[in-house]
C-alpha cells in the first residue's frame, strides 16, 4: 500500500516513516498535492504545540487535502497532535486558533499532578475497532500534556455513524484514539509503541485495501 506521511515541518517524523515501512507500507514523506491525493493512505503526524501544528498544516494546504481525501472516502491517520488538530480547538497556551473540526470537542489540559503524561499506558478499545483488532490488551506509548476529555461519539451528528472512541486514563479518562469511516487518529505514538504499535499500523494498512 502506498502511504504518504505529510511533510509540513513537524519535528522528527522519520520514526513514523520507518515504522510504516516496517509495517509493510511503501511510504514517502512529502507535501506534494498529487502524491498526497494519490496515496492509499495519508498520515498526519504532530509534534509540538497545537497552534504551531495547525498553522503549518494550513500553510501547506494540509487542511484542504484532508477534507478532499475524506470527502472521497480516502483514509487519513492522525498521530498525537495530529489527533488534537482534528477537533474544534485547544486551550494549550491560550490558543484561539480553530482546529480542523472533523470531530466535536476541545483539547484541554490533563487533570493530573504529573504532567506530561509520558510512558506506557493501557487503553480501553470499543467493540468492532479496526485499529485495535487483536491488540485490545496491549499498552501504548504516550507523550502529552493535553487531551480530549469529552466524548466525540456523544456529540456526533446523528445523521452520520458515530465514531468509535478508545480511552486511556491519566488523572481522568481522555481520548486515546478515534475511528470514523476513513478518518482515524491516535493520541499515542504507534511508531514508538514497539510491537503493539506495529500491529496497529498493520491493522490500519490492511483496512486501506478495503477502501480502494
Amino acid at each position: 500500500m502506498k502511504v504518504v506521511v505529510f511533510d509540513y515541518g513537524s519535528g522528527n517524523v522519520h520514526s513514523a516513516v520507518r515504522a510504516l515501512a516496517q509495517a509493510g507500507a511503501d511510504v514517502e514523506l512529502t507535501a506534494d498535492q498529487d502524491r498526497v491525493m494519490a496515496a492509499d493512505g495519508l498520515v498526519v503526524p504532530g509534534v509540538g504545540a497545537f497552534d504551531t501544528v495547525v498553522d503549518r498544516l494550513r500553510q501547506r494546504r494540509g487542511d484542504r487535502f484532508i477534507e478532499r481525501r475524506l470527502a472521497g472516502g480516502m483514509p487519513v491517520l492522525g498521530i498525537c497532535v495530529g489527533l488534537q488538530v482534528l477537533f474544534e480547538g485547544s486551550e494549550e497556551h491560550g490558543s484561539t486558533k480553530p482546529g480542523l473540526n472533523q470531530f466535536p470537542g476541545r483539547v484541554t489540559k490533563l487533570d493530573s499532578p504529573i504532567i506530561p503524561h509520558m510512558g506506557w499506558s493501557p487503553i480501553s478499545a470499543p467493540e468492532g475497532s479496526t485499529l485495535f483488532r487483536g491488540i485490545e490488551n496491549e499498552r501504548f506509548y504516550f507523550v502529552h500534556s493535553y487531551g480530549v476529555h469529552t466524548d466525540p461519539a456523544a456529540q456526533a451528528d446523528p445523521i452520520f455513524d458515530a465514531p468509535r472512541v478508545t480511552w486511556a486514563d491519566h488523572g481522568g479518562r481522555f481520548v486515546a484514539a478515534v475511528e470514523q469511516g476513513p478518518l482515524s487518529a491516535t493520541q499515542f505514538h504507534p511508531e514508538k509503541s514497539g510491537d503493539a504499535g506495529l500491529a496497529l499500523l498493520r491493522n490500519w494498512l490492511t483496512s486501506l485495501k478495503g477502501s480502494r
